[in-house]
């Protein structure tokens, strides 16, 4: 019986550990409930080791649609809301400057 805890409680953590968490600039924010963020990263190239920066736009939920295209935000992984749409707003780090 401990064993099939032990088992349970590894798999919880190590469904907790999946989920990765990074941060974005919004790029708009024209749909209901939801953000579309651009996501950068470092990447260096494998032959010539220049260092590289490298860019994935993904559809974020944003379930009281307070975020503005500009804003800086942390988003983390989750269950797929739609067929591209599997991660989910965490918080907003910095908002955009108003125009």
């Amino acid at each position: 019986m401990t064993e099939v805890t032990k088992s349970d409680s590894q798999g919880e953590a190590k469904a907790e550990a999946k989920s990765r968490t990074v941060t974005g600039r919004v790029v708009s924010d024209k749909m209901d409930k939801t953000i579309s963020v651009m996501i950068s990263r470092v990447v260096k190239h494998p032959l010539y080791g220049k260092y590289m920066r490298r860019s994935t736009k993904v559809l974020v939920h944003d379930e009281q649609n307070t975020c503005h295209a500009g804003d800086f935000v942390s988003i983390t992984e989750c269950r797929p809301f739609s067929k591209r749409k599997a991660w989910q707003l965490v918080e907003v780090l910095e908002r955009a400057e108003a125009q």
